[in-house]
């Protein structure tokens, strides 16, 4: 039963979120936690991803690792307005949303993976974010702050805070959540000096 361990540590983690949007979305991960997913096929990131879900972290990590066959890997929704060299770097699993395994019109919830070393240059969205690094380091950027992060620690975005990440140097796992407007027609790449 790895799927349903795997939405039951997610929603744990996503409820100490202490926001209205994370309670709700821990609530349909765990109301969800019977859903199949079918078998997909392995990402061309997969390698990089199982090592960094293999990394010392969130205890979520090793089930994402045990459960990587059904999740469905592929760029983000946004991929096409992003520079085509970020979808070498770069891998989401959307779990819940609109057109996602779990149904939700109002909130968005997944996995990222960002490989070793990489750059996810400053961008910007309507949706406010939340992300939670699992394995793995970054050094984050959140408007004018600069942080390295740490493994079960929310990193929040309100709506259209310019934000970036530059992975460590065996990348990182992290869950994500969006809330407000959710739609991807906001999402905009932002002049940056290091990008």
């Amino acid at each position: 039963m790895l799927l349903p361990d795997l939405l039951y540590a997610l929603a744990d983690l996503t409820a100490t979120e202490p926001r209205p949007e994370a309670q709700a979305t821990a609530e349909a991960l765990r109301a969800a936690a019977g859903t199949d997913f079918p078998a997909q096929p392995p990402s061309s990131l997969s390698p990089g991803i199982l090592h960094a879900a293999s990394l010392p972290g969130h205890p979520a990590a090793k089930l994402i690792h045990a459960a990587h066959q059904w999740l469905p890997w592929q760029d983000s929704p946004a991929a096409s307005l992003q520079p085509t060299g970020l979808r070498a770097i770069k891998s989401i699993v959307t779990l819940l949303g609109p057109e996602a395994p779990i149904p939700s019109d109002t909130l968005l919830f997944g996995l990222f993976y960002q490989a070793p070393g990489s750059y996810y240059p400053l961008h910007a969205h309507n949706a406010a974010e939340t992300y939670t690094v699992l394995a793995g380091s970054a050094l984050w950027q959140a408007g004018d702050r600069r942080f390295p992060t740490a493994a079960g620690e929310p990193i929040h975005h309100p709506s259209n805070l310019p934000h970036a990440m530059r992975a460590g140097p065996e990348g990182f796992l992290a869950m994500w959540r969006w809330s407000g407007d959710i739609g991807f027609k906001s999402y905009r790449m932002l002049p940056d000096p290091e990008g």
